[in-house]
């Protein structure tokens, strides 16, 4: 091998060793993968196990559910009801509440709206919901289109977690706000 081959054939080596560096660190950034996947899809809603827990007081009470997404990533931005002058989203954490202006809905997750974790205030009522009423509330996402659900009212101590059937019980039935939504989309089921 002369010392010019021999040149070319180490310029041509470490060529071919910087694109592959190039091509292996390309591969790290790639967003096509399963998880970008999903991110990019639009979301897939469904709103399951809510519930009003009859209030104590006359002017507001708090709100419960888990929004299940199939579908890519969104947010609950705010939620309206016609029985409330305001409906406030709210976090609990160590027993100090405190109002939030979104909730994540996470690509393939859930948002769950609990006793003692994150919730719905409904404030400045118009009337005080009854226990085996049902009230309608109206949820709205950065994304997907408004669901609006029929929350039963529940007894003041009601909690699915303390051995209530919340399969038969707790199920609200809800509507897309707009007619262009799929029904199949919104479809009610119990997470609990």
């Amino acid at each position: 091998m002369t010392h010019r081959t021999a040149t070319r054939h180490r310029a041509l080596v470490g060529g071919a060793l910087a694109l592959a560096a190039a091509l292996t660190l390309a591969g790290c950034g790639d967003d096509s993968g399963p998880d970008a996947e999903k991110t990019a899809q639009k979301p897939d809603l469904k709103v399951g196990g809510a519930y009003i827990p009859e209030p104590t007081m006359d002017d507001m009470a708090a709100g419960f559910f888990t929004v299940t997404n199939r579908g890519g990533a969104d947010k609950l931005t705010s939620a309206t009801s016609d029985i409330a002058g305001s409906v406030t989203l709210h976090s609990s954490k160590g027993g100090v509440m405190k109002e939030q202006k979104s909730f994540d809905v996470p690509a393939g997750g859930k948002l769950e709206l609990a006793s003692g974790g994150n919730h719905l205030m409904l404030e400045k009522l118009k009337r005080k919901p009854k226990r085996g009423e049902k009230v309608a509330v109206t949820l709205h996402f950065r994304t997907a289109d408004p669901i609006t659900i029929e929350v039963p009212v529940k007894e003041a101590t009601y909690s699915p977690k303390k051995g209530h059937d919340a399969s038969h019980t707790s199920d609200a039935s809800h509507t897309p706000q707009t007619s262009h939504s799929s029904a199949s989309s919104h479809s009610s089921h119990s997470s609990h």
